[in-house]
Formats: C-alpha cells, sequence, structure tokens
C-alpha cells in the first residue's frame, strides 16, 4: 500500500498578503536606487538582464490584479491546488519570457511600474476576507489565498536572483521567506510520499518523504539539512544536489538521503 499523502498545509490569508508586500517593498526599494549599468548587468536567468528580472518582479506582483479582474471562475473547487502549482509553471516559461521582455521595453520607468502595481494590489486585495475567491492564472483556476502563497515564492526565489546579479543584499521578509520554504519542502513530500528520510530547513520546515523503513523514535537514520536559501535554490535548480553537498551547504547522513532525482521542484 502506498503512503497515505498528508493533509495539506494551512496558510493564513491575510499573513500572506501581508508578507507579499513586504518582500516586494523590499525589491521595489533595491530596484529604486539601480543605476543604468546595474539594470544592464546580466542575471542567471538565461539571456534576462537586471532590467527584465526587476519588470518580471512587477509582472508577480501585477498578476494577482489582472487576474482578479477578470470574471470568478464557477466553482466551487479551484482547478489547481497549491502542491500542484510549482511543477506546472514550467509549462508557460517561454509565453513569460515573452511577457517580460514586452513589459521591460514598453515600461522603463521602473519606479511608476512599481508604484502603479503596488498601488493596484492594495486596492485589489483587501486587508479582510478569507482569500476562498477563485482566480483564472495563467495555470489554472487557483483559490487566492493559495495564488498569494505562491507569489511569496515568486518574490523571494527572484530577490535572491537579483541580489546574486547585483552582488548585494536585498532583505528578505521572515514570514515569506518561511511560506516559500514550507512550500516547496512540501512539494517534495507529495512528490516522494512516506517517511524514510527526514528534510529539516530550519527554522521553517520539517518533511518526511521517500518509501522504506519508517523511524517513530529518536533520530531518524536518514536525514537532510539545509538552510531555507539553498533549499529554495535546489527546488528551482539554480544549485545541483552535488555542487551544495560538495560545498557544504547542505549535509545529508543515511543511505537513502540523497535528494538528486527528485530536484529540482519547479522549472
Amino acid at each position: 500500500m502506498p503512503p497515505a499523502k498528508k493533509r495539506p498545509r494551512a496558510y493564513d490569508h491575510l499573513r500572506t498578503r501581508t508578507a507579499v508586500l513586504a518582500q516586494f517593498a523590499h525589491v521595489r526599494d533595491a530596484v529604486a536606487e539601480l543605476t543604468p549599468e546595474q539594470l544592464a548587468r546580466p542575471t542567471r536567468l538565461g539571456d534576462w538582464t537586471v532590467r527584465e528580472l526587476a519588470a518580471h518582479v512587477a509582472m508577480v506582483l501585477g498578476s494577482v490584479s489582472r487576474s482578479l479582474a477578470l470574471p470568478e471562475p464557477p466553482g466551487p473547487k479551484p482547478g489547481l491546488t497549491l502542491l500542484e502549482w510549482p511543477p506546472a509553471t514550467s509549462a508557460y516559461a517561454a509565453r513569460i519570457a515573452e511577457d517580460v521582455e514586452e513589459l521591460a521595453t514598453g515600461r522603463p520607468d521602473l519606479t511608476a511600474l512599481y508604484a502603479e502595481v503596488e498601488a493596484a494590489f492594495l486596492a485589489d486585495v483587501p486587508a479582510s476576507g478569507t482569500g476562498e475567491r477563485l482566480l483564472p492564472t495563467r495555470v489554472g483556476t487557483m483559490r487566492l489565498a493559495d495564488f498569494l502563497v505562491t507569489r511569496t515564492v515568486e518574490l523571494i526565489v527572484h530577490t535572491d536572483d537579483l541580489g546574486e546579479a547585483l552582488g548585494t543584499e536585498i532583505p528578505y521578509d521572515r514570514q515569506a521567506l518561511a511560506a516559500c520554504t514550507r512550500l516547496l519542502a512540501d512539494v517534495l513530500a507529495d512528490r516522494a510520499p512516506g517517511g524514510s528520510v527526514e528534510v529539516r530547513v530550519p527554522p521553517f520546515a520539517v518533511v518526511q518523504c521517500i518509501g522504506g523503513p519508517k523511524h517513530t523514535r529518536g533520530t531518524p537514520p536518514n536525514v537532510v539539512e539545509t538552510g531555507p536559501l539553498t533549499w529554495l535554490r535546489l527546488a528551482t535548480g539554480r544549485t545541483e544536489w552535488a555542487a551544495a553537498l560538495e560545498n557544504a551547504e547542505v549535509s545529508a547522513s543515511g543511505e537513502r538521503a540523497d535528494l538528486a532525482e527528485l530536484l529540482p521542484l519547479m522549472g
């Protein structure tokens, strides 16, 4: 009998809204200080420059308002769950790249663009409610509360991309980083259900995964541990498993503690 999957983690809708705004503000403040030379720098995201990456971050937040402006899909259930979102994104990478290039070219004033999408988000996403409204998103129908969690992933991951390109440190909102870390950890547990390996990403997440003998007490025989930023880089393919091990960015003990075949979790 296959291992039973656990009930999906619950996220507080209003706390997630606050986290999204806080992380966007960190990127907004960093982008506002960039020079033309810095905006022209390459990034680790293919052909994207810093300008295109910055435009994409604006698009990440703006996608909430764009979805809310469309008619609500018939319910009552979403077509895409939160755990199904990460692997679904890779199919739309080419279309996203086209949209980013168009936005970066058409809206060269990033300060104005950021102010516009932030104001729209504040107007469209009230600081109350349950987040149960269904949204027609690029990858499928989702609950607003779930879609906001996906925005923390996009914002945190691209904050890391931006910091890497610029060689600077951009702050991470703790709640946004926690939501991003937990979602990607839960996707791993969902992809490889079981209890033979414990994956720890302190201080935010601990999950068990991979079928096999399950421990019931004491220290588990197979343990993987890493920090939140290394975890998101592994989960999104920005760092390879072997490189993270070699650089001592992740520790793995036990014969089953090898996640190489399961990563990355999203494109």
